[in-house]
């Protein structure tokens, strides 16, 4: 057995699921002999030296529970980490010093799990000779190379809930209901809770809509004497030949972007039009938090366990991913620095088509 110690962190935004990833980890390492050290805070951690050894009665009964017990942040990359320097803000490359503080621990692998962002510092940190494993975590499920990626389910049923009792209040007032959702620059989060949530309009970053096709979806029900509307955005839905809207640039983050205020937007736009009372739901971080699904707690202790696999195999610069029904390795840089999206010829957004949704283009 070649690696006797490794470390684990969660990185960028919290998702249902981060903690049945840490406890498989945990468990499995023990269970194969390796020592384990939690890295508190992301990245952060590991410039800063926020290391705890985790055993597992650490890791006991946080399976159904959400967030990630080690913490977590979107902001800190050790490649362009912020820095005082003489009472003066600069951003530096200190990932040199995580390499010598792992060395000095004696970690010989790092398992991190996170998104794109955390990710994409996870392969910079294999080019400089770290043994990586990744992990991936998002609800967006927008990373390459696997089919799901753990916490979107969550997020869905989430949604999914929340268009549930939109449905009624929407009936009983006869009103245009518009949730946002999260997402970024995909749509899988709008158009599955859209599926599953009866949603009659889906608007998701992939096809930009047209708003009078909206209209018409609206105006076609009213007709047909159903005096409601249930509409479902993606975060990053934008009007043909029009732009995302931006709610804030956050500095020091690794997308600084963050997305939001679409749905307000599509609202007074299709108030203006229909003449119809419209409100707007945003349901913003509720679909992140709380307990993970049953599919999630499965798929999330699934990657744990073959992260630690991957590492005593010494299969590093990988990330872990489900392909069909099986967890296999993928290299890290055929998974970063660019999103799966919504394919036009997706089968769960031919089938909504089929249904009659209005997908906006």
């Amino acid at each position: 057995m070649s690696c006797a110690k490794l470390a684990v962190l969660t990185g960028g935004g919290d998702c249902p699921g981060l903690n049945a990833v840490i406890r498989a980890v945990v468990k499995t390492a023990v269970n194969r002999g390796l020592e384990v050290i939690g890295i508190r805070d992301g990245f952060r951690g590991a410039v800063e030296g926020y290391f705890l050894p985790l055993q597992p009665k650490d890791v006991s009964g946080i399976l159904p529970k959400g967030g990630t017990i080690l913490g977590t942040t979107n902001r800190d990359n050790p490649f362009n980490y912020p820095t005082l320097v003489d009472g003066e803000l600069k951003y530096l490359d200190r990932s040199d010093e995580v390499m010598e503080r792992f060395q000095k621990e004696g970690i010989e692998a790092l398992i991190a799990i996170g998104g794109d962002g955390s990710l994409s510092i996870a392969l910079d940190f294999a080019k400089k000779g770290l043994k990586v494993v990744g992990v991936p975590k998002t609800i967006d499920n927008d990373l390459l190379c696997t089919d799901l990626t753990f916490g979107f389910q969550t997020a869905v049923a989430t949604a999914q809930e929340a268009l549930d009792r939109l449905h009624t209040t929407a009936e009983s007032h006869h009103r245009i209901m518009i949730l946002e959702v999260m997402g970024r620059y995909a749509g899988w989060i709008a158009l599955y809770a859209g599926l599953a949530g009866g949603a009659d309009v889906i608007l998701i970053p992939e096809v930009p809509y047209e708003l009078e096709r909206v209209v018409k979806a609206v105006e076609k029900r009213a007709q047909q004497g159903k005096q409601f509307s249930i509409i479902v955005v993606a975060e990053g839905a934008k009007p043909l030949g029009g732009e995302m809207v931006v709610e804030r640039v956050l500095p020091g983050r690794t997308d600084p972007i963050k997305l939001g205020g679409i749905g307000s937007k599509l609202a007074k736009d299709l108030e203006e039009a229909t003449k119809m009372e419209t409100r707007v739901t945003v349901l913003g971080h509720l679909q992140r938090g709380g307990s993970p699904i049953a599919v999630d707690r499965v798929l999330s202790t699934r990657y744990g366990v073959a992260a630690v696999e991957a590492a005593l195999d010494e299969d590093f610069g990988k990330m872990v991913a489900l392909q069909g029904q099986n967890i296999v390795r993928v290299p890290l840089a055929d998974a970063v620095h660019k999103l799966k999206q919504v394919s036009l010829d997706d089968p769960i957004l031919q089938a909504a088509r089929s249904l009659g949704i209005e997908i906006g283009g």
